[in-house]
């Protein structure tokens, strides 16, 4: 079978690269998505590569209730929601972005797997590129993923002021234990530690916006309006800046239900399949 997402490099402005993602079959996305809210994504990983079924590699009620939970909307009054469906489309979007990495990873790359908890914080994402022999990082990719109907202001007021944060070494410490923990599959833990400095230097370093965009804005003007001043992340190159975004076919809160509601509706299949 064919991969869920279509990942193609497009053109944004003269200071960041283009990476413009639409979803080739939802079916396909939802079942992906469910199985990493069923705390797979190592496996999950496994079906991308091979471009096999999606199916759990576990697969218990308890696994599937749980999903199920993460994927649906909660709360008593109108404002809880809204605030619950913010939560969880901000927790299918991350998977999302990390399918779009996962089905570009090529060589050694280590990927932090997606939250599966609205409450978990830290980075959205990193992407360890290694060399052949898969000791030292040729390239760490921060990733600043944001589901929102608003993503110039999101773009401008959140992602930019967090990738700040990185580029200027103020989180400095959590980059390092991040990178540390994923490169400890391939070395021991004092290596590891060592291996995870090259985060530190930009030579090595490149950052990674997601945003959500409806069909109007998908365009070179609507990208380079959308990803205006990523050159404040100065002394690197512009292939170390990437604009990404996911092109929702409708309205994105619509969207995003339906995608979800596929997701949960597969997961009522697997309980019928295992009475």
């Amino acid at each position: 079978m064919g991969p869920a997402l279509k990942v193609e490099a497009c053109q944004v402005n003269d200071h960041c690269v283009g990476s413009r993602w639409e979803v080739l079959d939802d079916g396909y996305l939802a079942r992906i998505i469910a199985i990493i809210a069923m705390g797979q994504a190592v496996h999950a990983a496994q079906i991308i590569t091979d471009l096999s079924p999606a199916e759990p590699a576990i697969d218990v009620e308890a696994l599937r209730e749980d999903a199920k939970l993460r994927l649906s909307i909660k709360g008593d009054t109108p404002g809880a929601q809204d605030a619950s469906r913010w939560h969880r489309d901000g927790l299918v979007f991350e998977a999302i972005s990390w399918i779009a990495a996962r089905q570009l990873a090529k060589g050694e790359v280590l990927l932090k797997d997606p939250h599966i908890s609205a409450t978990t914080q830290g980075l959205d994402g990193l992407m360890i590129e290694l060399d052949e022999e898969g000791t030292a990082i040729t390239r760490a990719t921060i990733f600043e993923d944001k589901c929102t109907g608003d993503p110039r202001g999101m773009f401008r007021d959140e992602v930019l002021p967090a990738f700040a944060k990185y580029h200027n070494n103020k989180r400095a410490s959590d980059l390092v234990a991040a990178a540390a923990t994923l490169i400890a599959a391939k070395l021991s833990g004092t290596a590891a530690t060592q291996a995870a400095a090259r985060v530190l230097d930009l030579q090595y370093r490149a950052y990674r916006a997601g945003l959500t965009i409806e069909s109007e804005r998908d365009n070179e003007k609507g990208r380079a309006a959308l990803f205006k001043g990523y050159e404040m992340l100065d002394k690197i190159a512009d292939k170390q800046r990437v604009g990404a975004t996911l092109v929702t076919a409708g309205e994105l809160r619509e969207w995003f239900d339906k995608l979800a509601e596929q997701a949960i509706a597969y997961l009522g299949a697997l309980t019928e399949e295992s009475a």
